[in-house]
């Protein structure tokens, strides 16, 4: 499972921001042991949503681009974004990736 998640995914998608003087983790107990960050499956069901929404994008930025055909790819690919950020499906280092993924399918 984990073997299909490209290595640039990111790791940890919400980091923790905890108050006090002293540094501190935040993590869970799962089966008896503290995790930090995503579980391998957790991760592999982040990147899993990710991709599909890439793939389901190209559509949209071609659609996007061809509609505005003024737009730099790059105008066009912030318009994508912020309607992914307004929908709020993908952490900020999700969406910077999603992004990075989208623009490599599209060879933009």
């Amino acid at each position: 499972m984990s073997q299909q998640v490209p290595e640039d995914f990111p790791r940890n998608v919400t980091p923790a921001s905890l108050a006090g003087a002293h540094p501190k983790l935040a993590g869970r107990l799962i089966d008896g042991k503290f995790v930090v960050g995503l579980t391998e499956e957790e991760r592999f069901e982040r990147w899993d949503i990710c991709e599909d929404l890439a793939q389901q994008l190209i559509g949209v930025a071609r659609k996007e681009a061809s509609k505005h055909p003024e737009h730099s790819r790059d105008v066009t690919l912030e318009r994508v974004r912020r309607g992914i950020e307004g929908k709020r499906w993908t952490s900020a280092v999700e969406t910077d990736w999603l992004m990075a993924r989208l623009r490599c399918l599209l060879e933009w």
